[in-house]
């Protein structure tokens, strides 16, 4: 286990050094000037130079590329060009809020997901295979920025149940576990849960036909084992890949909230990375897209020790 746990630590590596060239790289190819949000428009060239030399863009790009790699090894992401504070402390504040919102979605798409899943695989060809088949089609189908806009209109706007957008009252993004808090973290979360819900559902669904379909299924009910038995040694041989999937989802929800969290003005990573991309905000941008390319590579490396735990065959192969 610690052989295999080494081996994949030391992927990361290069796969980290990959990131962070991809990273560099798309950022500075596109078009326009970065300090064209600070500079006023009489700004003089010698003011120009200044900032230039000041952030580090008047240098080649393979220079600027192993300084900023050299920086954030060490914690230090640079300095945000729109709003002057370290890119860290603007980056973690908003990984804070995104990690508390991807979580909730990945439980409830997960706990949602399986159900759906055992239940089809259990009856299937049937109404209700039918039906849950169905509604994880339909999970994944739906733009989750539209059915966003859908929940508002219905549960803020014309029930008034819950509030719109934001992550606190009068705008607040300081965090408390309490409901006057949790209510605004329902519509986005829930939103955020169809797709992987849908895409877990049907993953569930055809690992559990298949399980129950091998020989052994036939030799356990042929030895008088309960439906309980049955049940649980489905759920122990549809484990791995399940966790495996949950893990790819909760990854995508780390990086691909940026429509949601725009939708109901969450002040997680996908809205700091909107702001920034309009913004031209380079350091500001690279800082964010490495911490969630590193959050993203984590969480797959914690998946593959979870399931070498689960199924012991994983290590060995």
């Amino acid at each position: 286990m610690l052989n295999f746990l080494v081996r994949r630590i030391v992927y990361t590596i290069p796969i980290m050094l990959g990131v962070a060239l991809v990273c560099f790289g798309l950022v500075h190819i596109a078009p326009g000037d970065p300090l064209v949000s600070i500079l006023p428009p009489d700004a003089s060239v010698q003011l120009q130079e200044q900032l230039m030399e000041l952030y580090g863009f008047n240098r080649s790009l393979p220079e600027q590329f192993l300084s900023w790699v050299y920086r954030a090894m060490h914690g230090d992401l640079g300095t945000s060009i729109a709003t002057g504070r370290p890119v860290t402390e603007e980056v973690m504040k908003a990984v804070g809020n995104t990690l508390r919102l991807a979580w909730v979605a990945t439980v409830i798409g997960f706990v949602f997901g399986c159900l759906f899943g055992f239940v089809a695989g259990y009856f299937q060809n049937s109404w209700i295979d039918k039906l849950a088949s169905a509604t994880s089609v339909l999970g994944v189908s739906v733009p989750h920025y539209w059915l966003g806009m859908v929940l508002v209109i219905i549960f803020s706007s014309t029930l008034m149940w819950l509030p719109p957008s934001g992550a606190g009252e009068g705008g607040s993004d300081i965090w408390i576990w309490n409901w006057a808090h949790v209510k605004f973290l329902i519509l986005p979360a829930v939103t955020m849960s169809v797709i992987p819900m849908g895409i877990i559902a049907r993953t569930v669904r055809a690992l559990v036909a298949e399980i129950l379909s091998q020989e052994f299924i036939v030799g356990l009910r042929a030895k008088g084992m309960t439906d309980l038995g049955i049940f649980l040694h489905v759920v122990k041989n549809a484990a791995p890949t399940a966790l495996a999937v949950m893990g790819l989802q909760l990854g995508y929800l780390l990086g691909g909230s940026i429509l949601i969290e725009t939708v109901f003005s969450w002040p997680g990573t996908g809205f700091l990375l909107n702001s920034a991309i309009f913004q031209r905000d380079l350091p500001l941008l690279q800082g964010t897209i490495l911490v969630l390319a590193t959050f993203f590579v984590a969480l797959n490396l914690l998946v593959d020790v979870m399931q070498t735990l689960l199924d012991p065959r994983i290590a060995r192969g």
